[in-house]
């Protein structure tokens, strides 16, 4: 074999095993879910062949926009996924699900296979300005009792960090009096790497909670003072997080798997895929 083409054949094997910590490349299925409500197996199917193996789903009964997935088994659909090239352990779910009907959701969620529950949020979106530590506590009780529910299923609960969980209480950070306050027995953490523009850093985190974390929502960004909240997102790799250090401190943090959201420009997805594939932590 001449040294070109031995050169071509390395960076090639290069190029299809540099994926992050080996992990599979996933995408959230949140920024397309206006193509699932049309086309379901179209939107799949160019997610996989854009690279993406793994999908995180938002739940049929607790996302209207998702809603036309019901017609679905949760059997039945997981296979079509298989057949589709994706794997899916992991769904978003709405906090009535969650709080409300837990049993019937869990059951949904075993049914389908999936090893992972998350929730957005906890406490109101939109935070208003009242909040005390002691309504921080009232939002993590129910968490923690369903996360105990799911544990009893072999499912993990997890707690994403949107909303109010990534604002400050007279400054201090609502996120890490949430996570004292949870169950690390049964509940791990979902990262939202955008929450870096509210002063919430992955690396930070990763490091400072050791093994709490199971998964993370990657998003990219430059700033841009033509938008209303001064950025605007990216492929991953072509903005501002330094993704080789995310990643690095994502073993610590516990990181098994991640999923690439950009939800302000679904077509920035796909040219992610490369960059990750290069990547080599």
């Amino acid at each position: 074999m001449g040294g070109a083409a031995a050169s071509a054949l390395l960076s090639s094997t290069r190029y299809l095993f540099a994926d992050p910590l080996g992990l599979p490349i996933g995408c959230q299925t949140y920024p397309v879910r206006k193509s699932i409500r049309t086309d379901f197996a179209g939107t799949m199917k160019g997610l996989h062949a854009a690279g993406f193996t793994q999908i995180e789903l938002c739940s049929p009964y607790g996302y209207d926009e998702f809603s036309s997935l019901k017609k679905y088994k949760p059997q039945e659909l997981r296979h079509m996924l298989e057949d589709w090239g994706l794997g899916c352990i992991s769904a978003h779910f709405s906090a009535d699900e969650l709080f409300k009907t837990p049993d019937q959701t869990i059951a949904y969620a075993k049914d389908f296979g999936m090893t992972q529950m998350a929730i957005a949020a906890l406490g109101p979106w939109s935070p208003r300005t009242t909040e005390t530590v002691d309504d921080v506590k009232r939002f993590v009780e129910p968490f923690n009792a369903f996360a105990e529910k799911a544990h009893a299923a072999g499912i993990v609960a997890l707690l994403h960090n949107e909303g109010f969980v990534s604002e400050y209480i007279d400054g201090k950070p609502v996120y890490d009096m949430m996570i004292a306050d949870l169950n690390p027995a049964t509940t791990k953490l979902q990262f939202q790497v955008s929450t870096l523009q509210q002063g919430y850093d992955a690396v930070t985190y990763f490091n400072k909670y050791p093994g709490r974390f199971l998964s993370m929502h990657c998003q990219d960004w430059v700033k841009d003072s033509s938008t209303k909240s001064g950025f605007r997102q990216v492929p991953l790799g072509k903005g501002v997080v330094d993704w080789k250090a995310v990643f690095t401190a994502a073993k610590t943090g516990g990181v098994k798997n991640y999923f690439v959201e950009l939800e302000e420009d679904p077509s920035l997805m796909p040219p992610s895929v490369p960059y990750l594939k290069s990547l080599n932590v």
